[in-house]
């Protein structure tokens, strides 16, 4: 069973998602080894860099040529922008380019980092709102600062679990939990992630859906990865809404005695066994 099948649609806006889990197209080996990731990890929406689209490949061979727009939602990003003006700049180049109003936006504050500069976000989101734009906006995991972009219009807000292509996983899951408590708008985890458990612990906190890229990307068979995350993600989300267990500071048998029968009623030892014979 594909993970589109196993999760209820995730609506941005005026776009629907079957699968909950967000693929990038960036750090693979060819576009084939791309293309198949994506067809396993069972997505429905890939993230593209407007900005590093190359534009001189053959015909056939392009980029775009391996990602099927009939079946997967184009998602273009301002990787790389390290500022409001070049941010808003390449989501409308990305608009004309190709023919959506979804985008992901990220304005960076250092190379170093690649953590998000607030200031110039929360003012590209505001902007891009006012323009038309579907707005996925990328963000620290500052509670804060994830409450003033969904007031700004964010159509989601991402937080990072930790910096892009650390593979760290979740590093603050707090405050991943106390950004999903507060929202009305899809929260999506974006950043850090490392192998499959990171997916199904942020499907467990509560997130919406999950965007990775360098996890599948650069794991050591990416097609093996993609299948894992895929499945990761499923369990993540099935387990948040079965309800887990509460948290004890001690043991709790699992063969409790409570409800059993009372001891008068049940049979000793004497009853069960011939007693000794006295010593002579």
């Amino acid at each position: 069973m594909s993970q589109s099948s196993r999760t209820e649609p995730l609506q941005l806006g005026k776009f629907t998602l079957q699968s909950r889990l967000i693929l990038g197209t960036g750090k693979y080996a060819s576009y084939q080894q791309m293309a198949d990731a994506l067809e396993q990890s069972g997505t429905d929406c890939v993230t593209v860099a407007v900005r590093r689209i190359p534009q001189d490949e053959d015909p056939g061979q392009r980029f775009l040529d391996f990602i099927d727009r009939d079946k997967y939602t184009l998602l273009p990003n301002t990787a790389g922008c390290f500022d409001y003006q070049t941010a808003v700049r390449t989501c409308r180049l990305a608009r004309e380019m190709l023919e959506t109003d979804l985008v992901k936006l990220e304005v960076l504050g250092d190379q170093k980092t690649l953590l998000p500069d607030p200031v110039d976000t929360l003012r590209a989101t505001e902007t891009l709102v006012a323009e038309g734009f579907t707005v996925l906006v990328y963000t620290s995991d500052d509670v804060r600062q994830a409450k003033r972009l969904e007031e700004a219009g964010a159509t989601a807000v991402m937080p990072l679990g930790s910096p892009i292509g650390s593979g760290q996983g979740i590093l603050n899951p707090l405050n991943i939990r106390l950004i999903i408590e507060q929202a009305e708008v899809p929260i999506l985890l974006d950043a850090g992630v490392g192998q499959a458990s990171d997916v199904a612990i942020a499907m467990e906190l509560g997130a919406d859906g999950v965007l990775l890229n360098t996890a599948v990307a650069q794991a050591a068979d990416p097609i093996r990865m993609a299948r894992a995350v895929r499945d990761a993600c499923y369990a993540g989300y099935d387990s948040y809404r079965a309800g887990r267990i509460a948290k004890r500071l001690y043991a709790s048998a699992s063969s409790p005695t409570e409800g059993l029968i009372k001891p008068s009623a049940v049979a000793t030892a004497s009853t069960l066994r011939p007693a000794k014979s006295p010593a002579p």
